[in-house]
């Protein structure tokens, strides 16, 4: 089926959302037991690590990890936020940066400002969306014991309503103050981390259709594409295949020719790789750190290689780091852990 198609459905007794392009599963959003992304704690510092520059922190549903903590001494309050999943076993990663996302605004306190998204590029659109962040921030928006407050204007408010949007922008800030101005007390949690049915409406904001009724990943494919995913292989244009494992370490993507055995084989398979990785590491998941072990690639079209990878990390929503290639001819990515993993 041609198009997009945002489907609100349940795995089990699990919340869950899937993105739909073309009849392909291109995202997939699922409930987790850990506390999700963008939750928001007042914590309590608990020991430091030495020589990690980090800090153990005390939260009402376990143990949190901050790194970057001069200045912080043990039994101190703070706000912080979780960033992503954690390993097994290992602390939640949180932050001190807490940003307040919804559909058309981040709210950012401590980094006053009103910006717009550079998604948009018309000039008028651009002035419109400013006017209507002025009249609804207003001066000394971060009130009192909020610090200040500043804005960015999401992509996804290109072309919505002025209501709507001011509606967001006020909601989010209300919420910025209130949280920003309860730093005393008990560790408690103070904001819990969006769903994924939340999270599909605030973020998957292209058109499309909107499929809610129970069942629905049966009916348009969604358990079938979810159930490919559970294994390795993914089918590359060209007749390449494409094997992503992880282990506990690291995930291994290995990328193969198939039958083609011309001259330029290896460079067709690794492109079509590269195009195909962030959809598969979405769906299934994976962050951390991503170790490729391409198809034969000379030197001479590694940049080649490097820039159709860029190309395809370009629009993906999770923050991705390139590492480089190591002297083995492996090329390493270090990718966020911003999905609760499909296994």
């Amino acid at each position: 089926m041609k198009g997009r198609q945002i489907l609100l459905d349940h795995l089990g007794d699990r919340e869950a959302a899937a993105l739909m392009v073309d009849g392909q599963l291109d995202d997939l959003l699922i409930d987790g037991d850990a506390p999700a992304p963008g939750t928001i704690y007042r914590a309590r510092a608990d020991r430091p690590v030495k020589g990690q520059g980090g800090m153990f922190l005390s939260t009402p549903d376990g143990s949190a990890f901050l790194r970057q903590v001069k200045g912080l001494s043990p039994g101190e309050n703070l706000l912080v936020q979780v960033t992503g999943y954690a390993e097994p076993g290992k602390a939640m990663p949180v932050t001190t940066r807490i940003l307040f996302k919804s559909r058309y605004a981040i709210v950012t306190p401590g980094a006053p400002g009103l910006n717009v998204s550079r998604g948009i590029r018309d000039e008028d659109e651009r002035d419109r969306l400013l006017e209507i962040a002025h009249e609804t921030m207003g001066e000394g928006a971060g009130g009192e014991g909020a610090g200040d407050l500043g804005l960015i204007v999401r992509t996804g408010a290109e072309g919505a309503e002025a209501g709507e949007i001011a509606e967001d922008i006020a909601a989010m800030a209300e919420l910025a103050r209130r949280v920003m101005g309860d730093a005393q007390g008990a560790p408690e949690k103070l904001v819990e981390g969006d769903g994924p049915h939340l999270l599909a409406w605030r973020d998957w904001t292209d058109p499309a259709e909107v499929v809610s009724d129970k069942g629905c990943f049966d009916s348009h494919g969604v358990t079938e594409a979810i159930d490919a995913a559970r294994g390795p292989r993914v089918p590359l244009a060209g007749g390449g295949t494409m094997y992503v494992e992880p282990t506990r370490a690291l995930v291994a993507v290995d990328v193969n020719t198939g039958a083609d055995g011309s001259m330029a084989a290896g460079l067709k398979a690794n492109i079509a790789a590269a195009r195909a990785l962030p959809r598969a590491l979405r769906v299934r998941g994976l962050g951390g750190q991503v170790v490729l072990d391409l198809a034969p690639l000379p030197k001479k079209e590694r940049r080649i290689f490097e820039s159709a990878l860029r190309a395809a990390f370009k629009s993906d929503p999770v923050e991705t780091v390139f590492s480089g290639w190591t002297p083995l001819g492996n090329f390493e990515l270090q990718r966020k852990r911003a999905r609760l993993p499909l296994a």
